[in-house]
């Protein structure tokens, strides 16, 4: 167990170092991008005087070092500021949307994970054959295309030629549960064509990598069914690879709903993002940023925990 404890304490350290300099990163990204603030913040019509008040305001005459420990300071409290726009509290603004990008990534995970294994293992059970052929070409186009391509067309299939479903995501705190999951399942669907690839090419290659092993062979010649050598054998010894694939695509799911969100006009954070990008309101900019880095660093820690916990041999390296 203490072995467990130090690997775990020198990853959390690693993430923590690593979300330290993605901060610098980004901080630095805004300072650089072309214009004024102020000047954004006010309009062109702005006085000198006023440009000069509002820089004050705004804290733009102090050093960048300056600025960049003060934001740091109050990130770590959860205080990102104040929008530039709304005038309203970052952190008030981010909070629902990014609750609702967490409810939409993980009704895609609940959908996508358990038909990723199931598939997984089937064209494992089934290598080489024209089912497994099949499987493997049609996950490869659903890599190969892209998160606003597979939205639009489901839009076309599922909204404008049958009405199944509604085009535009629309969700309010007061909806529904029915409702709300009828509404986001276009956008579910999206995430989940793109993420069930990944995790069942991961599952297939991790189990087939495990059949060459002596104890296969050794269930194989006692006569042990095809299905119960995967399901029994391969798999459970298997899930410290499977477990990495899905944690990163539960991080995808919530860091690369973007394009998803601006699709189905979804208000998640991946939207609030880009609105806020067009309106050059930089405090809600650098927040959405720095949760989308706290989130896939979190998340890749905990597939590097599950895969230590699930593999001896991670837990003693030679």
């Amino acid at each position: 167990m203490g072995d467990v404890l130090g690997i775990v304490a020198k990853r959390l350290g690693l993430g923590l170092l690593t979300l330290l300099i993605i901060s610098a990163l980004i901080f630095i990204a805004v300072e650089l991008l072309p214009g004024d603030i102020a000047q954004a913040v006010l309009g062109q019509g702005a006085t000198e005087s006023n440009l000069a008040a509002k820089r004050a305001e705004l804290g733009l005459n102090d050093p960048a070092p300056v600025r960049y420990l003060r934001w740091l300071g109050g990130a770590v409290t959860g205080d990102f500021g104040v929008s530039l726009v709304s005038s309203e509290s970052v952190t008030e603004a981010i909070t629902p949307r990014f609750k609702n990008t967490l409810f939409l990534a993980l009704y895609a995970a609940a959908i996508a994970v358990p038909i990723a294994i199931g598939l997984g293992v089937l064209v494992a059970l089934f290598r080489n054959s024209l089912f497994d052929r099949v499987a493997n070409v049609l996950t490869l186009t659903s890599i190969s295309s892209p998160e606003f391509f597979l939205g639009y067309i489901l839009i076309l299939y599922f909204s404008v030629n049958t009405g199944w479903f509604p085009s535009i995501a629309k969700v309010d705190p007061d909806m529904g549960m029915a409702e709300r999951l009828e509404r986001t399942f276009l956008p579910a669907l999206t995430l989940v064509l793109v993420v069930v690839a990944h995790m069942m090419r991961m599952t297939r290659a991790a189990i087939i990598n495990l059949l060459a092993s002596p104890y296969i062979e050794m269930a194989r010649l006692k006569g042990t069914p095809a299905w119960k050598v995967i399901v029994k054998h391969a798999l459970p010894n298997s899930w410290a690879p499977i477990i990495n694939v899905v944690a990163l695509n539960l991080a995808y799911l919530i860091t690369g709903v973007v394009l998803v969100e601006v699709v189905f006009v979804y208000p998640g954070i991946g939207q609030l993002l880009v609105d806020s990008v067009s309106k050059r309101d930089f405090p809600i900019v650098q927040a959405c940023c720095l949760i989308f880095a706290a989130t896939f660093i979190l998340l890749n820690l905990a597939a590097d925990i599950g895969s230590i916990l699930t593999n001896p041999r991670l837990r003693h390296p030679k």
